[in-house]
């Protein structure tokens, strides 16, 4: 009876153990991929982006900014899909924001959201879900041609 116990318990501690290291190594390669993102790619036109993936990013995102290159932007990365509120407070830019699912399509586009000048500023959110959103400068969404349901690549 005791060497049966002896072999559930190593039997056990690799099972954990197996399941410990494909955890990591999960975590690992997740957090590789979003870390490599330089840039999102559309059809016609790519764009060099700073990647958000902390709270501190997501909630500074390009605030007090007085100018953003036009092949540039910021993507925001989730850990899963949801709706995500977006708003223009201490935005001095005028922006689009684009939100994109977790197959890397547009599902919402907010074009030239304007900067906020009031106390109680309007919040932006698409009415399906996504795990990014990026965020370019005004009317680049038109200028590009970009229409909800458009593939997206990082890379």
């Amino acid at each position: 009876m005791l060497k049966i116990i002896n072999k559930l318990n190593i039997i056990l501690g690799v099972a954990l153990l197996l399941i410990a290291v494909s955890f990591l190594f999960y975590a690992q390669n997740n957090s590789l991929e979003n870390n490599n993102i330089s840039e999102v790619c559309f059809e016609s036109k790519c764009f060099d982006v700073e990647i958000a993936d902390t709270l501190e990013k997501k909630e500074t995102g390009l605030m007090n900014r007085k100018y953003l290159e036009p092949d540039s932007g910021m993507l925001f990365l989730f850990e899963e899909e949801n709706e995500y509120n977006f708003w223009m407070k201490n935005v001095l830019i005028p922006l689009d924001i684009i939100w994109i699912d977790e197959n890397k399509k547009v599902v919402f586009i907010k074009e030239n959201a304007e900067p906020c000048k009031v106390e109680q500023c309007e919040t932006f959110t698409s009415d399906k879900k996504a795990k990014y959103v990026l965020e370019v400068n005004g009317r680049m969404s038109e200028e590009i041609g970009l229409n909800v349901g458009d593939e997206v690549e990082f890379k």
